[in-house]
């Protein structure tokens, strides 16, 4: 398929730039919609009239609709963009930065998904896509276990997951750790069970507060409900996971203002799994918790990391540092693109 873009390339340059820029129009219109001319033009970078001559092309082609709201696009326009997004996103050099941040990072594979999911909300909607996908691929055909972490990108993630074939395997998804005092649907217990429901497994709650005293964590581990979650996590065949912003992280835990002023002096800039890494990956400081820990990863079969937006990117370059070999890491061209330039691989 790439000899064949770049054929076309050659004979024709001007041919793709033109399906390329009507990509683009597509693909804006589907994350802002419903959406005004202007607005959309501002977004693009182009002047209105250009893309009014674009838009009225497209509605001629009953691939976009107009109303009084703005523009979105038809049913066949939705099918015409899922079905380029793959040949565009070649053509645009995307698996050759893929390629390069696993490379980069040393894990097995990097999936990079159009746009910033900062500014386009829709973006986290293709990494539940994504993530559904990569579980078909990747899940042998038996019981597996899935360990799932919390937050607010997780919660997307699990939102717009899509069902998996449960004829071959039965998907067991567990909280990866106890709750955090977050809001009840972006915990862990609430993110494995959208999971399952919306792939079709089944799921395992874990009722435990994440941070407890020591004496309390001994009398917890006595309860048999708690040992079988455990169990099943250590057993875990795959691990989904997000990566945080230290301070954003901290405050949402509910840190104290002298842990907050201890992760600032030393530089903490990303967190997962209750560890807080500095710019160079080292681990400045680490939450006692129940649930998974950074050290179990090592023996997870299959682990997709997944986290995007230009705001986080030296979140993810800091944790993907202690990443396993065996990490997928699900990110989008708004993080993707921060990485490559500071590392000058862009």
């Amino acid at each position: 398929m790439e000899n064949q873009l770049e054929l076309i390339e050659k004979i024709a340059p001007d041919v793709m730039d033109l399906v390329q820029e009507r990509f683009t129009i597509l693909r804006n219109i589907n994350w802002m919609s419903p959406v005004g001319r202007r607005t959309l033009a501002m977004k693009m970078g182009m002047t209105e009239r250009v893309l009014r001559t674009e838009t009225d092309l497209l509605k001629n082609l009953q691939l976009i609709e107009t109303s009084k709201s703005g523009m979105t696009l038809t049913a066949e326009g939705e099918k015409v963009m899922v079905g380029l997004e793959s040949l565009m996103g070649k053509y645009s050099g995307m698996k050759q930065k893929e390629r390069k941040l696993a490379e980069y990072f040393g894990v097995e594979k990097c999936i990079i998904v159009a746009g910033d999911s900062d500014d386009e909300t829709k973006v986290l909607a293709s990494f539940g896509q994504i993530i559904s996908e990569s579980l078909s691929t990747l899940l042998p055909d038996k019981e597996n276990v899935i360990a799932v972490m919390g937050g607010t990108t997780m919660a997307a993630v699990a939102e717009n997951m899509t069902m998996l074939d449960h004829n071959i395997r039965n998907n067991v998804f567990v909280p990866a750790r106890g709750g955090i005092g977050e809001t009840v649907d972006i915990q862990a217990n609430s993110v494995s069970a959208m999971m399952a429901s919306k792939t079709g497994g089944t799921s395992r709650p874990l009722y435990v507060p994440e941070r407890v005293s020591h004496e309390t964590y001994q009398s917890l581990l006595q309860e048999p409900f708690v040992q079988q979650v455990l169990g099943l996590i250590e057993e875990s065949t795959c691990v989904i996971h997000s990566i945080g912003r230290a301070l954003h992280m901290a405050a949402r835990r509910g840190m104290s203002e002298q842990e907050l002023v201890m992760l600032k002096n030393n530089g903490a800039v990303a967190e997962s799994f209750g560890y807080f890494f500095d710019d160079d990956g080292k681990v400045v400081y680490k939450i006692p918790r129940i649930g998974l820990q950074l050290k179990d990863l090592e023996k997870v079969p299959y682990i997709l990391a997944v986290a995007g937006g230009k705001s986080k990117a030296k979140a993810i370059h800091s944790y993907m540092k202690h990443a396993p070999q065996q990490t997928w890491l699900i990110t989008d061209e708004g993080a993707a693109n921060e990485m490559l330039k500071s590392i000058n691989l862009g």
